[in-house]
């Protein structure tokens, strides 16, 4: 299958509106997002761009209801009320009003996780480590991928607010056992680089970042991925 990645968003609704104009022109036949659809520097008061974000993120998820959104710390820390960097508190209560709208607006069966697969690639917005497997699952979970996967996106904030948890894990920063590596690509925003880059079995996508004057840390592309063969490119608009 082709799958057009979106990552961070970090309050640039412009990303959604290139992504449905190269959905439109029929280059993937899925769509998943990394989200940490809020914050970004020094907006923590411009709660017009906030809904402007959030107004496209929905109606993106209207157009393509069988998109996947994949939970990032941003999102989750004002689900959970957790601070973090750029936490609005005056954007905290329109945040979690458009979340409800934004997971209302995609199909019942289609819901926000933490972790998605497709074939035999994992999204998510940090990655799954083979530690943290071994560390928060059960003893049959980690003997099957597919009860993983299904404990995974049942833990609570207790068990992913950590470092090591898939909304949180940097490997890009050192070396990490990934869960599965032989069988599973694992697809991954979170940690901002300058270009879409595989290091084993991790694709690091989160190049639309930028540096606290505005600037683009990377080179604000989408990843189109077939998850069968593995292939892919940058492609922008």
């Amino acid at each position: 299958m082709k799958v057009l990645v979106i990552p961070d968003i970090h309050l640039k609704p412009w990303m959604f509106y290139q992504a449905m104009d190269l959905m439109e022109k029929g280059i993937a036949e899925q769509a998943v997002c990394l989200m940490d659809i809020p914050d970004d520097w020094n907006q923590e008061f411009n709660l017009e761009l906030y809904q402007q974000t959030y107004d496209a993120a929905i109606e993106f998820a209207r157009k393509y209801p069988h998109s996947r959104w994949c939970y990032g710390n941003h999102d989750l820390s004002y689900q959970w009320q957790y601070l973090e960097s750029g936490y609005s508190s005056m954007a905290a209560f329109l945040v979690r009003k458009n979340m409800t709208k934004l997971e209302e607006t995609l199909d019942e069966d289609n819901p926000i996780q933490y972790v998605h697969r497709i074939d035999n690639v994992l999204f998510s917005h940090g990655g799954v480590s083979d530690y943290f497997v071994r560390l928060r699952l059960t003893t049959a979970a980690c003997r099957n991928e597919e009860k993983a996967l299904k404990e995974i996106n049942a833990l609570a904030d207790s068990e992913m607010w950590k470092d090591e948890s898939p909304i949180w894990l940097r490997p890009q920063h050192g070396k990490v056992k990934m869960y599965r590596p032989r069988k599973f690509l694992q697809v991954v925003g979170h940690t901002p680089v300058h270009e879409i880059t595989r290091q084993g079995n991790i694709l690091s996508t989160d190049v639309f970042s930028t540096y606290r004057d505005g600037s683009p840390i990377g080179t604000q592309q989408f990843l189109l991925l077939d998850t069968v063969t593995w292939q892919w490119e940058p492609v922008n608009i």
